[in-house]
């Protein structure tokens, strides 16, 4: 069986960065899917813009022409802080034998020591972390440990084993993010070829990001 792709986010809006990093994965991975998660209350962010809904429909909307691109509610339908620790569980019972592989960029892997019992997402998953050409993995401190213990330089042991690896692997950085994103927006610059033109339509009509919204609060 092919791995699954595990995508979580904020997604606060998703945008082109985020799909093409995707993509990728997908295609260079041989993974069968790519199940995006938009997280209904996460616990690093103090703040979110767009309602948990509002981020669920733009999410929906930019993944429909693809059909290896799997949107997964379970976040926003949980009450209460989400924690990938929670949604990996759940999956792992909803698939025991398959390859499961939570999908990190850089900043999220280098903060991976800060989460909610991070030390048990290896025995649930394989960890791949999307970076761009020439980053370096940590070598010391606990993520260091991480890399000598659980480091593997191969696709193929993503697909032979359930879980247990972390892999590196370089992808197309677009420089996007989405806090630039919403300032722009607020702006009033249009936000066109940084999202997909379905999200775009979105942002417009429901003006999720204008200046006046309160966060969360579309």
């Amino acid at each position: 069986m092919q791995p699954i792709g595990v995508f979580g986010g904020t997604f606060d809006p998703i945008h082109c960065g985020h799909l093409r990093t995707a993509f990728e994965l997908w295609q260079e991975l041989r993974l069968a899917e790519v199940r995006f998660l938009p997280t209904g209350s996460p616990p690093h962010r103090a703040q979110l813009y767009a309602s948990p809904e509002r981020r669920l429909q733009m999410v929906r909307a930019a993944v429909a022409d693809q059909p290896s691109f799997v949107v997964d509610d379970r976040e926003v339908r949980r009450s209460g802080v989400s924690y990938s620790v929670d949604t990996l569980t759940e999956l792992r019972r909803e698939y025991p034998q398959a390859s499961l592989c939570l999908l990190l960029g850089m900043d999220a892997f280098l903060g991976l020591p800060n989460w909610h019992r991070w030390r048990e997402l290896l025995t649930l998953a394989h960890i791949v972390v999307a970076h761009r050409p020439g980053w370096r993995a940590p070598t010391t401190g606990p993520l260091g440990e991480v890399m000598v213990d659980h480091g593997t330089g191969t696709i193929r042991v993503l697909h032979e084993r359930p879980s247990g690896c972390v892999y590196v692997h370089a992808v197309t950085q677009l420089e996007i993010s989405s806090t630039e994103l919403r300032s722009l927006i607020i702006a009033g610059r249009d936000p066109r070829y940084l999202v997909p033109d379905e999200v775009r339509q979105i942002i417009l009509e429901t003006r999720c990001y204008a200046a006046q919204q309160e966060p969360a609060g579309c």
